[in-house]
């Protein structure tokens, strides 16, 4: 054997023990930096500290055992905060439920006027809206929340791209929120998105007015978001499967119960009303024409109450100035309004002068005439209805309660 062999099979064994050598390196690299991640030294303002609340009372939150801690805290606080929005120790609210806890709602006095339950199986659509801090609004209480936590920041686009095949096979709503490594706030997270992101929550809405999740599409979304997490070089965590289905049949069950929404009808007597005059009404008291329907909107752009065509073409800028029908209804919607029975008077004032301008005639589902006196019981009924939502921890109009009844 030449000098010349020998150096090489030298040179060979140096190169194989520099790459086990390199190898065992990266092995107790990446051992350290997932470590990292199951124990994070530094402030999580999310769980670590008091989260703002929905409006409701406030009491001190407690930890689950056999759980790890930022597990515990997701089942057992309210609501993921929005960006920018002040902790303190002090802001934190009760315990929610983390099995089915709602219990039936007592069944309200018949309603004296145009008050029609819906179940939530009826399909009601779901509008269209911008991003706001409703969007970071995630809760255990109608939320199934899956907590992933990557060894390495990930890019929104990443993230979005990495679940869209799955989540397609998902037809709850899916809202995604990211903690911002730079400012430690939460914000949504989207394929439009330009932040990267260590730590993640998925949130899929258990109910909504189609009904409860389903068995199987829990299991899709919670195997989607385990891959994900493998994708990702990460940690996910999850409720219980089971638990959580039982939670949204009872939840689902409870929604039904209070679904309610309030029509007032007006009438012709005769002439049929001019699709002029209804414009000029409507605009005057500050609804406008969105959905085929006039919708009345707070300041913060909570629809209050609509005004819908009995006809079925309903209204359209482009018709209003030759259209006309023989009848109106005014709507509210309970569950998605606060102060419901105040709003409810405002609605029935305009109603009132609506009937009046137009000679028409207030009448309920059944055609029967609305007296003064059948207003009250009505305005007392829904007080009830959004008393039982806030009984649930769900105030009728909150961000929360409006995506529940979508």
């Amino acid at each position: 054997m030449t000098e010349l062999q020998i150096g090489l099979i030298g040179l060979g064994v140096i190169a194989v023990g520099g790459v086990l050598a390199y190898n065992k390196w990266q092995e107790i690299r990446q051992r350290k930096q997932t470590e990292s991640v199951l124990r994070s030294s530094h402030r999580d303002v999310l769980f670590d500290g008091g989260i703002p609340v929905l409006p409701g009372p406030g009491a001190e939150a407690g930890e689950s055992g056999g759980q790890s801690r930022e597990m515990a805290a997701l089942l057992t606080t309210g609501v993921f905060p929005a960006a920018g929005d002040p902790v303190t120790d002090d802001a934190r609210i009760e315990p929610v439920f983390t099995e089915p806890k709602i219990t039936a709602a007592p069944e309200p006095a018949a309603p004296t006027s145009a008050s029609s339950p819906k179940p939530a199986a009826a399909s009601q659509g779901s509008g269209s809206g911008s991003v706001g801090e409703d969007s970071l609004l995630l809760s255990p209480l109608i939320d199934f929340i899956a907590a992933i936590d990557t060894v390495e920041p990930v890019p929104a686009r990443r993230i979005v791209d990495a679940s869209k095949e799955a989540l397609a096979r998902v037809h709850k709503p899916v809202l995604w929120i990211g903690r911002d490594g730079t400012s430690g706030e939460w914000q949504p997270v989207s394929a439009q998105t330009g932040g990267d992101y260590r730590k993640l929550r998925a949130g899929l809405q258990l109910v909504d007015r189609q009904g409860p999740i389903g068995e199987d599409e829990l299991t899709i979304f919670a195997t989607a978001m385990r891959d994900l997490a493998d994708q990702l070089s990460g940690i996910a965590e999850l409720p219980a499967l089971q638990d959580t289905y039982a939670t949204a049949v009872a939840l689902d069950r409870f929604c039904a119960s209070v679904d309610i929404q309030i029509g007032i009808n007006v009438i012709s007597q005769g002439q049929a009303f001019a699709g002029t005059q209804i414009r000029a009404l409507s605009e005057a008291a500050g609804m406008a024409i969105e959905n085929r329907r006039f919708a009345r909107r707070d300041d913060d752009g909570n629809v209050l109450y609509t005004l819908l065509n009995q006809d079925a073409a309903g209204f359209s800028e482009e018709t209003m100035s030759g259209m006309s029908t023989h009848g109106l209804t005014f709507l509210l919607d309970v569950p998605c309004v606060t102060n419901g029975k105040r709003v409810f008077v405002q609605m029935t004032d305009l109603a009132r002068r609506f009937a009046d301008v137009l000679r028409g005639a207030l009448v309920d589902d059944n055609r029967h005439p609305l007296s003064e006196a059948a207003f009250e019981p009505i305005g007392r009924q829904i007080a009830q209805y959004q008393a039982l939502l806030a009984e649930q921890r769900l105030p009728a109009g909150s961000a929360l309660t409006r995506r529940l009844f979508s």
